[in-house]
């Protein structure tokens, strides 16, 4: 696979797409593209806030949407109904190309839950597996206790971690469905087969730097320093 084929962006909410949208912008996610230049596929992860300019991106590329990754159920991420507010996402998408949510199945009623989706629009994986969009392997790796069934995408030596690892921290585990000690698996089992010199590609700018390599989060993220599950659920468990 040649480099030039491997198309990969990474869109901030509120700067690349939603510009006009207060909590966009307040919230910043990222929003990834992942897909093959040659035969013009692409999938959007996350594709919360403005599901419309996010599909103008990649029109204006060249790339046709062929799926959905989710990373996990948060309004945030998928779209629909959060503190009150009702924020477009994967639904919002569909209404103009017809196009399957992978998510895991972990995670399927929470989804539908949230985003008013049917099992007709989801694709439900078990555990760790991998999809293609043209001739690109994704790796879909389980790692729950953000939520149930929270993935990380392995691509091209690149981690999309959505809001399982941030460079500084890892997702809450007190909101529905969150598990502390799945997490701390999660982090030290699922993903320690992620390289160091990998790229991390996280589901918030919680951090001054977009991105980092594995090898300089693994030293620097305080979510690695405790040596055992007994130490990292004493700092992180409550």
């Amino acid at each position: 696979m040649t480099d030039d084929r491997f198309y990969f962006r990474q869109l901030l909410s509120g700067r690349d797409f939603a510009e006009d949208n207060p909590m966009a912008a307040q919230m910043v996610n990222f929003v990834y593209l992942i897909g093959d230049r040659e035969t013009k596929e692409a999938i959007v992860v996350d594709p919360a806030y403005d599901p419309a300019g996010i599909l103008e991106v990649l029109e204006a590329d060249g790339m046709t949407c062929v799926g959905m990754l989710g990373t996990h159920y948060h309004a945030d991420h998928v779209g629909g109904s959060m503190m009150g507010f009702e924020l477009q996402g994967a639904a919002e998408l569909l209404e103009q190309i017809n196009v399957p949510l992978h998510v895991q199945a972990d995670e399927a009623d929470f989804v539908k839950k949230v985003t008013g989706l049917t099992d007709v629009n989801l694709v439900q994986h078990n555990g760790s597996s991998a999809i293609d969009v043209g001739e690109i392997a994704i790796e879909l790796l389980h790692t729950p206790g953000h939520t149930p069934g929270s993935q990380c995408f392995l691509v091209e030596n690149r981690l999309v971690a959505g809001d399982t690892l941030f460079l500084q921290g890892c997702g809450r585990t007190d909101l529905p469905g969150g598990d502390p000690e799945q997490l701390y698996r999660s982090l030290t089992t699922v993903l320690s087969k992620v390289p160091d010199d990998a790229i991390l590609f996280p589901g918030h700018q919680y951090s001054p730097a977009p991105s980092a390599t594995m090898g300089q989060t693994r030293k620097d993220n305080f979510v690695f320093a405790p040596s055992s599950a007994e130490e990292w659920l004493a700092m992180f468990g409550a």
